[in-house]
């Protein structure tokens, strides 16, 4: 649940700070008659104004790839960034052993792992939680050293 709304949040700063943006840039940009009684709309008929309102724009469907691309690697559990990326199948053996990249929570709440090949259309990446402590066997190996 943590996951989801730590997204809705990340949403709603955008949302809050995208109409900001276009507000200033309507609202500040100076207008190049402004004793005369102007008809028309800036956009389209400004290109400066225009192609200012088009990098707004290119800026938010750039937030908004950022928010996506964010989230999809970050633990469902405590929300930090995977980490330890390793790459495991072939291509060359895309029947038995098809390549994907596995990720894992530094804390050990779960492994996320992509496929990189999709035969049968989008897969989705496919979160592996794990139980309370991922570190056992690891420690119990450093304590027979």
């Amino acid at each position: 649940m943590r996951y989801w709304l730590y997204f809705i949040a990340k949403l709603l700063v955008f949302c809050t700070v995208m109409p900001a943006l276009q507000y200033g840039v309507l609202h500040l940009y100076p207008l190049p008659m402004p004793e005369a009684e102007m008809d028309q709309q800036l956009f389209m008929h400004d290109m400066s104004f225009t192609f200012l309102v088009l990098a707004v724009w290119f800026v938010g469907v750039a937030g908004l790839v950022l928010i996506v691309w964010d989230q999809r690697r970050r633990c469902r559990t405590c929300l930090r960034k995977l980490i330890m990326p390793v790459a495991t199948g072939s291509w060359g053996r895309t029947v038995f052993g098809r390549p994907r990249t596995e990720w894992i929570c530094s804390y050990g709440h779960g492994t996320l792992t992509i496929e990189e090949l999709q035969i049968t259309g989008r897969q989705l990446p496919d979160w592996h939680p794990h139980d309370g402590d991922i570190w056992k066997e690891l420690e119990s190996y450093q304590a027979r050293k």
